[in-house]
């Protein structure tokens, strides 16, 4: 039996708007997991914390309740270089968006106020973006006093902690607006927050009690690679020449670094630009726009790049130096894939690069070093892995992962195989006891290979009987193998600025003991060419690539980004189906009401010319969207199934993940969209489910709100998707809702 959950109740005058609303203006059939969930809790006017990956469609649950609300939606944004650019996306769907901020000239400002305050007009704004910096106006606190704000939208919400990796003192004004609307319901978002980021997110928000929606933070469309810092300008050039023609951004330690890299890879043939924050403001902006606009196909950036980028087709992120710390490198290659298709996020790593952070830290405040040093010690550990790097990512973030091999990251995707450590165990143990186990991986591996090196010789251990016993490993060897013994609990490894080496008692034991020890090695570690991923359906390459052509002319035509007219995914989609007539156009994923009526006659000009030259057909979109991304063996997905198929219930497996009930409804939704068989008439008592199935019935629609409201609050949304699920497992003649996805 699912237990029934608390249900916010939509404004009366609204029943039937959403599912409507998500087609007509956003091109969208069906949610996202937790997406519908997070909507209709705002739509219940209450407090929310949404936790989502880059994307994952954070934007969508604040613009669709927009658009259900009479009034307007103010959204906190951290970096004016965006908003034009997610004004104009909301524009081209038919949503009535503006922005203010520094970059507007004063005529321009009062034309945006006369339409905010425009309210119960058909053309009054819905959507309003601004700069947590105007709060401190006094003129725009009196603009703020006259709108009639519907909902207050807190994007990058993280950047409102100290405690958080991109803290904005400018953000700690939103207090104003919290106590001025203390009514009006706020939404904060964010990619990535800690346990401790989150509770000074409501704390500083005023909102305690808000319902925090954590999703799954992992991309699968993501695939992540570290690889040896050696020759790395060579090793960028080849992957830049893997992603030719696509977007790239490539992010370094310092300023000057990123300048010098962006000349050299400019003069062997890739066109890169430098963007950092010692830049003059026009020209960042240039750059900034360049690249979002696709005349620029690759940056070479400090972290002051980024933040908040809404160019969704970036199928590249190298980091050429160390991030530092995990919550920065997750949030920076989480600029990757927007769109869900498949994209690459590769790191160069040295331990010298360790050193370099080592140095920076030193000259921070000392009330700051510990804090710094903890987060360059994970991210370390996070380059030295031996295991899976997608699951240590989630398990940082206090994410479970579904198995230990992802298939997307270089670790499982190399080729290992078993081999006999016992010698090489015993040799490294040794070393770390006759060194004194005051020194870390590094040092231990030059005793061990011989080095001569100033340290080695200046501690004397050039003399130790474990000094040059294992010149046939190399360093990486070395390491490789000592984090393993970290891992079975053999050696310890001390946090601090400089991190040592100590051997367990367990280690003791297996030294007296003489037992033998399997670990693992790698034969080959992976590159990022075989780290590539399928696209998730076949399409056309030519026709994509007429199509891409002829969205620059039309983005440029009409100043805004390419992504503004149509995405990647949307493209692929064309040139894989290749539809012929406006209803087929129109159910292509991302073709809402306006794009049909701006775009559609000029794309099936194209469509139809392609097609009649190369000889391709219209083909027919089946009831399960091959498009839809795969729930692929190993994902997070499968363990899922795994304890469904154990007989445990949605909510038992919720509790065991630590996610929300809709989460896991989600996850067998899609199982059973691709072929696992999911009987979930167990679940629910029959008496409620034949009511359910009634109002299915009565209804004649598949659409969750008509029935919810039907059916009242008794019935949770959780009990009506799996009826649902059931009704589409049972045959064709089930009414069924399309499943095209997002991108």
């Amino acid at each position: 039996m699912i237990p029934k959950t608390k249900e916010t109740q939509m404004p009366n005058n609204h029943k039937s708007t959403i599912p409507d609303l998500l087609n007509r203006l956003f091109g969208y059939d069906s949610f996202r997991p937790m997406q519908e969930e997070i909507v209709r809790h705002v739509l219940g006017k209450n407090h929310s914390l949404v936790l989502m990956p880059s994307g994952a469609g954070k934007s969508l649950c604040y613009q669709l309740p927009a658009m259900v609300f009479d009034g307007v939606t103010i959204v906190v944004s951290p970096l004016i270089s965006l908003m034009k650019d997610q004004v104009d996306d909301l524009n081209a769907k038919g949503i009535p968006a503006a922005f203010i901020n520094s970059s507007l000239p004063e005529d321009e400002y009062q034309t945006i106020y006369r339409a905010a305050l425009r309210v119960h007009t058909r053309v009054h704004t819905k959507v309003l973006y601004i700069a947590p910096e105007r709060l401190s106006l006094s003129s725009f606190r009196i603009f703020l006093d006259a709108l009639s704000i519907s909902l207050i939208a807190v994007d990058e919400a993280h950047c409102i902690s100290e405690w958080g990796h991109d803290f904005r003192p400018d953000y700690r004004k939103l207090n104003y607006i919290r106590r001025k609307f203390p009514d009006v319901p706020c939404i904060a978002l964010t990619a990535t927050a800690t346990k401790r980021v989150q509770e000074d997110i409501l704390d500083q928000l005023s909102i305690p009690n808000a319902e925090r929606f954590v999703a799954s933070l992992n991309r699968e469309n993501l695939t992540y690679l570290v690889q040896p810092k050696r020759d790395p300008d060579a090793a960028l050039i080849r992957l830049l020449s893997q992603h030719k023609e696509e977007s790239a951004i490539v992010y370094c330690f310092s300023r000057k670094d990123t300048e010098d890299l962006a000349a050299r890879l400019s003069q062997a043939g890739f066109p890169a630009q430098a963007y950092h924050a010692g830049l003059d403001p026009d020209e960042r902006r240039l750059t900034q726009e360049r690249f979002v606009r696709d005349d620029v196909p690759v940056i070479v950036a400090t972290i002051a790049f980024g933040m908040g980028i809404d160019k969704p087709d970036v199928r590249l992120i190298v980091h050429y130096d160390l991030p530092k710390s995990l919550e920065g490198y997750y949030q920076e290659t989480g600029r990757a894939g927007r769109d869900g298709l498949p994209s690459e996020c590769v790191l160069f790593y040295s331990p010298a690069d360790k050193e370099r952070q080592a140095h920076w830290i030193y000259q921070k405040d000392p009330a700051e070093q510990d804090r710094a040093r903890e987060n360059l010690n994970r991210m370390v550990e996070y380059c030295e892995q031996s295991s899976c790097r997608r699951a240590f990512l989630l398990r940082y973030f206090g994410e479970e992962p579904g198995e230990e091999n992802c298939r997307g990251c270089d670790i499982c995707l190399g080729e290992w195989e078993e081999f006999d450590a016992t010698i090489i165990a015993q040799k490294i143990l040794s070393a770390v006891i006759r060194t004194g186990e005051q020194f870390g991986i590094t040092h231990v591996a030059d005793v061990l290979r011989g080095s001569r090196s100033k340290k080695v010789i200046g501690a004397g251990h050039e003399t130790l009987i474990v000094y040059g016993i294992a010149r046939d490993f190399s360093k990486d060897d070395i390491r490789n193998i000592a984090l393993q013994l970290i891992d079975k609990r053999l050696l310890e490894k001390a946090d601090g600025q400089y991190p040592t080496l100590a051997v367990t008692e367990r280690g003791r034991e297996f030294l007296r003991s003489g037992s033998t020890l399997r670990l693992m090695r790698k034969n080959e570690p992976a590159d990022a060419e075989e780290g590539l991923r399928k696209p998730p359906i076949d399409y056309d390459r030519g026709l994509f690539e007429a199509l891409r052509e002829l969205r620059r002319m039309l983005a440029e035509a009409r100043n805004v980004p390419p992504y503004v007219v149509f995405g990647d995914a949307s493209l692929q989609e064309m040139a894989h189906f290749v539809p012929m007539s406006k209803e087929s156009f129109a159910r292509i994923t991302g073709v809402g009401e306006a794009k049909l009526e701006q775009h559609a006659d000029i794309f099936l000009r194209y469509i139809r010319a392609y097609a009649k030259n190369h000889d391709l057909v219209e083909k027919r979109r089946p009831p399960t969207d091959p498009t839809r991304p795969q729930a692929a063996p190993g994902s997070s997905y499968m363990q899922t199934l795994d304890l469904f198929r154990q007989g445990l219930s949605p909510a038992e497996i919720a509790a065991r993940r630590g996610l929300t009930v809709g989460t896991i409804v989600g996850h067998l939704e899609r199982l059973a969209a691709h072929g696992e068989e999911i009987d979930v008439r167990p679940l629910i008592d029959q008496d409620r489910f034949h009511r359910i199935l009634q109002e299915f019935e009565r209804a004649e629609t598949p659409w969750l709100s008509d029935v919810k409201n039907a059916l009242g609050d008794d019935y949770s949304y959780e009990e009506i998707r799996l009826v649902r699920l059931s009704l589409r497992q049972d045959g064709p003649d089930t009414p069924r809702e399309p499943t095209s996805s997002q991108s």
